[in-house]
């Protein structure tokens, strides 16, 4: 049997009889780059040597061990069975090959012995370094010891822990074994071909130490770090280390060395060989046809590639993040509040194009409306982005001037003019914003001209910027009546007497309509278990994909199925507008429905609490306490406290019913921008449909009027190997995520004055809090310790688990869903009247708001105490004794209740 195969010869289908290492050193060779000569010892000598040594029944079952083994555990079963490797004999016919291959390679010659997996480097993970290296290698007797070892070295404790972590069964690995000519080294490193801390691919990362380099692999000693532009070949970034220690051969095998003086602080490259080895990094990458990381060596100045395999969770490339804040216009004032705490993120560029002047005509005309003609002039609001982060700007005078006019602005609301107030959103807003959305909805988007199709997608935009701005004069009205009536409960109350928010709670709204909706899909769920299986076993997105199409997932009836699936796409229409984020760029859930999925998975685990039993058992209490507190009072007392708690009761699920429906237009606008983004595709303008909303609207614009964006017309820009607004997008995609990273100041100029006067106003705490206490507004009652969840948006979604603490950013009516998961939850922005305080407070759990750093602070998923009634966070390092935990039942038992 051939067990022996030179490097060259190994294939990319050769994995499982070569194993990552040594394809990877084949496609090298292949690609004409430099690879120190040698062969692989193939998995079927490893499989000989098992069988012939009667290992595979022994080694199977010290393996299996069981899902909560200890490090402990797995120390020991890697001992037993690296022992039974010690003891085997080299097979007679394995034997032969490797002095064959050994000798061919040159007799006596040092050379190193490394394995190679099949198990090795996967998209999803990297088993590198789970096996062992012998270096140094000399003669055929060590040889053949060091390729037993190697053998032996798959079952390190590290590698069968690891193996478990990625779900590889014992049964599903076995190792090949690379021997090479020993290269030695004077430098050595590592490369990869896109930087793996930002994901960009024009960039080439370096890392470069004197001597071999398996203590740079391993970490064992510092290194020189460069950044390549791949495009140049220009080091563009340079981090030369004190390399106090270095790795070199002995004739045991290797030992670490002081560097010399001379050379501790001295480049191990210089620009010309960094960019050398880069060019060498992009023969690699344009071979496999993905990015690699390249293990290398340099000797008598000539370089080597070691191995190379592909970069694991090689994050989307981004931009640096941002630091400084420049603002576009002088004289004014910027912040992010009002309709910017619905855009936490940095905005798409046709978004922003497009919400600027929507935004600053709609809060003009609501201003001069309220507060008199000509109160506001062109440009004395504005709506910009700096770093891409929306801002209202204000001149400074004209804000004064409007500070002034408060009296009057109040009047308008009570009176209930148009855009204004409960009666005008009621009897003007909402019916007009209905009557725009269902006069574009007289003709599908796929029909319409391009020019209509924008035209349209700007008139929706601007109907919702109306919109919202007739909503933000219900919010203070609101805010007003819920303060109002606990200022006056405060004077009334007695000890033992409920919290006020006792007698605000269980109302409908929109968003508990919403969750009721998805509960009662359960409910009906369960009544077929092959519907309940389906539900539960298929992967969320492959339910997306069935609810979309029509097709009934495997074992469910079809006719069942569509029942189903009609009431689903029902509760779609109903609440499918809902936004996670007011930029169209982000899917509402009529287009992507898996966080509804999730929840009727939550449910149908048995998990949560049923709505209706709730909002009972909150409505019997509230008219209980109502008329307990109203009967104690005197006849005044008792007109004022009812008067006010019956403004108070009315008002707030109002605001909640507003707020939900901001989104309103939103599926019909995405559907008519995305119907442009097919077009544009066949015209070969952009790559996928979605890449619309990263065009900038002069260029949308233009595309329209050359036709580019007509209804089969068939035009189309030829010529180019590839889009013509490809390359922009993606650059455009890449400074969003770096955006995407930076914590944006509520307001700008950052100067003390600015905090003084107007931080109390501010939706989000300040961005400078240290230490292990995270300092908010308590909005909800309660104290719960649990993991906490960092969830920037609906594409996180599935990561969040039952019983963890919510943390984000900022949350609206369409994130609603997850409360049903949480034990807690915590944000960026947000005060005690908002809507995440509003939700939280139904549903019995813990909020701290406002805290402006959550987001940033807790990212990697700490352990924190959450205290809704201190409105602090505490990180698990500092917690003390918890409470048990307030909730409605909506915690996992797991954290119910306990300590720390």
């Amino acid at each position: 049997m051939n067990y022996a195969n030179g490097l060259g010869n190994v294939r990319p289908g050769d994995i499982a009889e070569a194993g990552g290492k040594a394809v990877g050193l084949g496609g090298l060779i292949q690609a004409g780059l430099p690879v120190p000569p040698g062969f692989v010892l193939t998995t079927a000598a490893y499989s000989a040597f098992v069988a012939e040594n009667n290992l595979g029944q022994a080694i199977q079952e010290l393996a299996a061990l069981p899902a909560d083994a200890s490090p402990e555990d797995y120390e020991h079963a890697s001992a037993l069975i690296r022992t039974l490797f010690s003891k085997g004999a080299m097979p007679s016919g394995i034997h032969a090959e490797l002095a064959a291959a050994y000798e061919h390679l040159g007799e006596d010659l040092a050379v190193s012995v490394r394995s190679s997996a099949t198990a090795e480097d996967l998209a999803s993970a990297s088993f590198a370094g789970q096996q062992e290296t012998y270096l140094n290698i000399r003669g055929l007797d060590a040889l053949t010891k060091a390729v037993i070892d190697c053998w032996a070295s798959l079952w390190t404790a590290r590698a069968m822990a690891y193996r478990a972590r990625q779900g590889v069964r014992p049964d599903q690995v076995r190792l090949a074994v690379v021997i090479q000519q020993m290269v030695e080294a004077d430098a050595a490193g590592v490369m990869f071909t896109a930087n793996p801390a930002n994901g960009r691919r024009d960039q080439t990362v370096i890392s470069a130490a004197w001597g071999l380099g398996e203590a740079v692999v391993s970490g064992a000693v510092t290194t020189d770090d460069l950044i390549v532009d791949t495009a140049t070949g220009k080091v563009v970034s340079r981090q030369t280390a004190d390399k106090e220690l270095m790795t070199v051969l002995s004739p045991d095998g290797t030992v670490e060395e002081r560097v010399a003086e001379a050379r501790r602080r001295a480049p191990v490259l210089d620009d010309a060989a960094a960019a050398e080895l880069a060019r060498y990094g992009q023969q690699a990458l344009a071979h496999f046809g993905a990015p690699q990381d390249i293990e290398w060596a340099r000797a008598d100045g000539q370089f080597f590639l070691l191995q190379s395999r592909p970069i694991t969770a090689l994050p989307e490339p981004s931009a640096d993040v941002p630091t400084e804040w420049p603002v576009p216009y002088p004289k004014g004032l910027y912040f992010r509040a009002s309709i910017v705490e619905q855009m936490p993120e940095p905005l798409s560029p046709l978004f922003a194009d497009l919400i600027d002047g929507s935004v600053s005509r709609s809060i003009s005309a609501l201003m001069n409306e309220a507060l008199g003609q000509k109160s506001l002039r062109e440009g004395d609001v504005r709506f910009p982005t700096i770093n891409g982060y929306a801002y209202y700007y204000y001149r400074t005078w004209p804000m004064l001037r409007m500070t002034g006019r408060t009296v009057p602005a109040m009047g308008a609301l009570f009176r209930g003019k148009a855009h204004m107030g409960v009666k005008g959103w009621r009897d003007y807003s909402h019916p007009r914003y209905e009557r725009i959305i269902k006069d574009w909805s007289a003709t599908a988007p796929a029909e319409l001209p391009g020019e209509r199709l924008l035209a349209g997608a700007q008139a929706l935009l601007d109907a919702g910027t109306v919109y919202y701005t007739a909503v933000q004069s219900i919010i203070p009205m609101a805010d007003m009546s819920e303060l109002s009536f606990r200022a006056f409960y405060k004077t009334v109350r007695r000890d033992g007497d409920p919290a006020a928010q006792a007698f605000l709670l269980g109302f409908d709204s929109e968003p508990i309509r919403a969750e009721k909706s998805l509960y009662d899909l359960a409910k009906w769920a369960r009544s077929d278990p092959s519907l309940v299986s389906a539900l539960l076993e298929r992967p969320t997105a492959e339910l997306a994909e069935c609810l979309r199409t029509g097709s009934a997932p495997l074992g469910v009836d079809d006719a069942l199925w569509q029942e189903w699936r009609f009431t689903f796409r029902e509760h779609l229409a109903l609440y499918g507008h809902a936004v996670y984020n007011l930029d169209f760029a982000t899917p509402v859930p009529a287009d992507d429905p898996s966080a509804q999925l999730e929840t009727i998975k939550f449910y149908l685990h048995g998990q949560g609490t049923d709505p209706h039993e709730r909002q009972r058992q909150l409505t019997e209490r509230r008219e209980a306490v109502t008329q307990e507190v109203g009967s104690r009072l005197g006849p005044r007392r008792r007109a004022l406290f009812r008067r006010l708690l019956r403004w108070a009761q009315e008002t707030a699920p109002v605001r909640e019913d507003a707020l939900a429906d901001v989104g309103l237009a939103w599926p019909l606008l995405r559907r008519m921008l995305l119907e442009l983004g097919r077009r544009l595709v066949a015209s070969r303008v952009i790559a996928a449909p979605d890449d619309v909303f990263w065009l900038r609207f002069s260029e949308l614009r233009s595309a329209v009027e050359f036709g580019l964006a007509e209804p089969g017309a068939g035009v189309s820009l030829a010529g180019a190997s590839r889009p013509v607004r490809a390359d922009a997008v993606e650059e455009r995609r890449m400074l969003w995520r770096g955006q995407a990273k930076a914590a944006a100041p509520q307001m700008l100029p950052q100067k003390a004055w600015m905090e003084k006067t107007f931080g109390s106003m501010m939706p989000g705490g300040p961005q400078q809090q240290a230490g292990d206490v995270i300092k908010g507004t308590g909005a909800s009652s309660g104290r719960v310790t649990a993991p906490a969840r960092v969830l920037r948006g609906p594409e996180d979604f599935g990561r969040m688990q039952p019983g963890e603490v919510l943390v984000a950013r900022m949350t609206t009516p369409a994130w609603t869903p997850l409360f049903a998961m949480a034990s807690a939850v915590v944000t960026d922005v947000g005060g005690p009247l908002s809507h995440s305080s509003i939700v939280a407070r139904e549903y019995g759990i813990p909020a701290v708001l406002g805290t402006g750093v959550a987001t940033q602070r807790l990212a990697g998923g700490p352990k924190v105490t959450v205290d809704g009634d201190a409105g602090t966070v505490i990180i698990a390092a500092a917690a003390g004794p918890s409470g048990a935990a307030s909730s409605a039942g909506n915690l996992n038992p797991e954290y119910e209740g306990k300590l720390p």
